[in-house]
Order: structure tokens, then C-alpha cells, then sequence
């Protein structure tokens, strides 16, 4: 079982194998398992990163973060990144079947107020979604933040 993620700033997900053929469940619309060559496929000029935890899972290990996917299949894409399991982005997934599983949080949450959100583009989009209520306060996992993560190691990219 492995993380991957196309970029460091694009979607991630978790490799998993069904039927001895090896799936991408990711936080799309919605959350699925998506067959890793359509996955890699999607990705810009065919780049991708996987990384595994730096301490090998057991297979019981391995067993638990498969399952801890088994609540969120079906659920919708999280346009606005609330910590809920109403709705899931990206990242949310990856760190939410880490922690519930195996209790290791990839990385420290942070609060959507702690990132720059000056950028013009980014204003327009905050408004699109929040009109003026930005839950500034609201925990947030980013792609960067788990791609980074000290607990995972690159085992292959392109």
C-alpha cells in the first residue's frame, strides 16, 4: 500500500491492489478506485511520485488502511476542504486512512488561515465558495504538507 501523487501539487491518492491488479483510490468526483495506469495516465507529461511509509507495514497494517477506505467510497469531492467526512479532497484521504488506521498523521494539520490566500486568483476563488464566511479556522491537510511528510520515503518517480 502507497501513496502517490502525480506531482508534488496535484492529486494524490492511495495504491492499493483488488484482484492482484493495482487501483488508485482517490478523492475524485467522487472518491473511488481508479485503475493506477488511468490514473497515471491523467497525469501532466506522464510525472508521478510513489512513496511508501519509511517503516514497512505489516501485513495486518496494510490490511487496516485498505478498510479505512471502505467510509468514504462514493463520497463527494470537498470543494471547500472542511475537516468533515461529508465531503473529501485529496489529501484530506490520504491523511484521514493514515491516521484512523494505523494512528500516523503523515503530517501536522494546519489552519486554512495559515496559508497565503493574497493572491488575486485565489481571493476569487475563496469568494466563489465562501462568499464572505472564510473559515479561516478550519483544519486543513495540504497535498505539499503530505508530500513532504518525514514519514514517507520516494520509492519511484518519473
Amino acid at each position: 500500500v502507497q501513496a502517490a501523487t502525480r506531482s508534488p501539487y496535484s492529486h494524490m491518492g492511495v495504491v492499493m491492489f483488488q484482484h492482484g491488479k493495482p487501483f488508485v483510490f482517490e478523492a475524485v468526483q467522487p472518491v473511488k478506485y481508479t485503475p493506477l495506469q488511468s490514473w497515471l495516465n491523467r497525469g501532466q507529461g506522464g510525472r508521478y511520485v510513489v512513496k511508501r511509509p519509511r517503516q514497512a507495514l505489516t501485513p495486518a497494517q496494510q490490511t487496516r488502511l485498505s478498510q479505512s477506505a471502505q467510509p468514504f467510497v462514493g463520497k463527494p469531492y470537498d470543494l471547500t476542504f472542511e475537516w468533515s467526512d461529508a465531503r473529501i479532497y485529496c489529501s484530506e484521504l490520504v491523511w484521514k486512512m493514515y491516521e484512523r488506521s494505523l494512528g500516523l498523521q503523515l503530517a501536522p494539520l494546519a489552519k486554512l488561515g495559515s496559508f497565503d490566500l493574497r493572491h488575486p486568483a485565489v481571493q476569487a476563488k475563496l469568494r466563489e465558495r465562501y462568499d464572505q464566511q472564510v473559515p479561516l479556522n478550519e483544519p486543513v491537510i495540504s497535498p505539499q504538507a503530505v508530500f513532504d511528510s518525514p514519514l514517507l520515503k520516494t520509492v519511484a518517480s518519473r
